[in-house]
């Protein structure tokens, strides 16, 4: 693990220098690139330098602990450390595992209601506010595209994009049927009401420019030769 780690770390340092450079800045396309591929193996290489960092601080505590005047202090510095390294390491191989292709991506989420009536457009309404509160928590950009509102505050459907680091690989999992039991404001009798929502995560597809041979491309053309009739 620990000499992928390394190769890793000195990519990061490659492309580090790489994106720093005047002709490879010049070349937008390029220098986008090698942005992504940066910023996709950052954390790793930060929470390797943490491992390093940690791991010579236990080593020097270590030595130190043969003085009788710094042992007491150095025999702190060394626990402290050598706790503290098996959970950097778990860290380590959860961002060593392959990432899904889409994490990085922008999404589009549609939220509709479900079974239940006006409830189920107001827990709508509530699921979109949960997003909407995430989002900001975590600086991401919110833009609603379609929004189709009743007349107590709910939504019979909402569509909006979110955008920002790592939007797809935090919020994927939440497609799906989501269910709440709760007395509604709707029910004057106080009886617990079962409402649905549905909600679907999508990535955003990125542009994709195809050249099309003009060789390759066939034209006809239809001309009618009498009332109801066609000639192909």
């Amino acid at each position: 693990m620990f000499e992928k780690l390394e190769a890793v770390e000195k990519r990061y340092e490659e492309l580090t220098k790489l994106i720093a450079e005047p002709e490879i800045i010049a070349n937008q396309t390029e220098w986008q690139k090698l942005m992504k591929e940066h910023a996709s193996i950052e954390d790793i290489v930060l929470k390797f330098r943490e491992y390093k960092k940690v791991k010579m601080a236990m080593d020097e505590a270590q030595e130190l602990m043969q003085d009788a005047e710094m042992k007491e202090l150095a025999e702190a510095e060394y626990i402290e450390s050598k706790e503290k390294l098996p959970k950097i390491e778990e860290e380590l191989k959860i961002l060593l595992i392959p990432k899904d292709p889409d994490d990085d991506k922008n999404i589009i989420c549609e939220i509709r209601a479900g079974a239940g009536g006006e409830e189920a457009a107001l827990f709508a309404g509530t699921l979109f506010r949960m997003y909407t509160m995430y989002a900001e928590k975590k600086h991401w950009k919110l833009e609603v595209l379609n929004e189709n509102e009743t007349g107590l505050g709910g939504y019979k459907e909402i569509s909006f994009m979110v955008t920002g680091k790592g939007v797809y690989s935090r919020l994927k999992f939440e497609s799906g049927v989501h269910r709440v039991q709760r007395v509604p404001d709707t029910e004057s009798s106080g009886r617990i009401h079962t409402s649905t929502a549905t909600v679907a995560v999508l990535p955003v597809v990125e542009d994709v420019e195809i050249e099309i041979n003009p060789a390759d491309i066939k034209m006809e053309v239809f001309r009618a030769s009498g009332a109801g009739r066609t000639t192909y």
